[in-house]
Parts: C-alpha cells; structure tokens; sequence
C-alpha cells in the first residue's frame, strides 16, 4: 500500500451541504498543488460547493473559465442508468486530456448516490469501486474521494465502502487508514458483518 492513498472515501450522514467545506478545503489544496480538480453532484450540490470555494478564496470564475476547475451536474452516463465501463472511461479520458493540458494530474470527486442515478442499481457498485481501484493502481497521476452518504445509500453499499477504499477522509487535514481494506479477498456475507457496522457508526458519529 502507498504512504498516502490516493482513492479515499468519505463516509458520512446528515446534510450533505454541511459536509460541503471539508470537500471545498480539499479542492482548494488540489488546485494549489497543480491538479485539475473534477466535482460532480446534483446541481443543488453543485451550487453550494461553487459559493464554499469562492468564500475560501478560489477564484471561481477564473478557475471555471479555464477548465482547472470542472463543477458539474451532468448525468455521468449516457442513457440515465449507471454504465460503470462508460464511467471508468470517460474518468481516465478526462485524465489524459488534464495531463495533456500541463496539470500534474486530475483530483476527481463524486457522490456514489447521484452518481447511480435515478434507476440505483447498486448492484453494480462493486464492479465500478474495483474497475476504479484498478485506475488508480495504474495512473498514478489520478486521486480523488468517493462520496458515501448513510442516509442515502443500502446498508451493504455502505460496508462494500470499506472494503475498497485503503484510507477515510476524516477532515480536510486528516485521512484515517482502512483496516478493512482488502484488494482481492472479500468477505463471502457482507449482511453479517458487524464489525463493519460499527465502524460506520463510529465515522458518521465522528464526522459532524
């Protein structure tokens, strides 16, 4: 495992707009860095994150106009439903055209619930966390945080949250290596896990 994981998620419950600065603090210090940095959410979420940015001091207008910064609501696949291999390409598609525009790299972010769309079909979680996982492995010029929202999400989506990610955000300063996580071994009954259960409830008890 790396020093410092670079597919990370961050799991928490209650509204998703006050979880909107820890986020924002994140895009800032990625911007700072010299990545292009990808947000994607309902345009409501997307709203909020544009006036937190702009309240840290992000040039918001400027950042947009030039593409560093890429806020978007867009359906992230083609036709309303969740197509994890169109997702996984266009991801690393935006990749490439961000090192082939001079950034180090591209800082990508999206919450898992919007991203499913209205169809959530989750079922298909699981492939889409390991075809990413997959990327990161192989472009190590790729990072970012997978949004995982308690109140909006099945119970087992929640626990595959801890088996395919190596670090937690904890705040915009404080990531918290993942004992649960595993690359190829995976437990035969998610339903049952406890100890599973217990950590979500102590990282949404946690993050407030």
């Amino acid at each position: 495992m790396e020093p410092e994981s670079r597919h990370q998620c961050f799991i928490y419950e209650g509204s998703p707009s006050q979880k909107l600065p820890v986020l924002a603090a994140i895009i800032k210090h990625k911007l700072d860095e010299g990545y292009r940095c990808l947000y994607l959410n309902s345009a409501p979420m997307v709203a909020g994150m544009g006036s937190t940015l702009a309240a840290l001091g992000v040039d918001l207008a400027s950042e947009i106009a030039t593409s560093r910064l890429i806020l978007s609501s867009e359906p992230v696949s083609s036709g309303g439903d969740f197509n994890s291999k169109e997702m996984l390409g266009k991801l690393e598609d935006s990749l490439n055209q961000a090192i082939s525009d001079g950034y180090k790299g591209l800082w990508a972010s999206g919450d898992m619930t919007w991203e499913f769309g209205s169809g959530k079909d989750f079922s298909k979680l699981l492939e889409y966390e390991l075809g990413l996982e997959e990327i990161f492995i192989r472009r190590k010029e790729l990072c970012g945080v997978c949004q995982y929202h308690q109140d909006t999400l099945p119970q087992d989506v929640m626990r595959q949250s801890l088996l395919v990610h190596s670090s937690i955000v904890i705040s915009d300063t404080l990531t918290r290596i993942n004992p649960n996580y595993l690359k190829s071994t995976w437990p035969a009954d998610l339903n049952t896990s406890h100890a599973l259960d217990e950590m979500l409830a102590s990282l949404c008890g946690n993050i407030k």
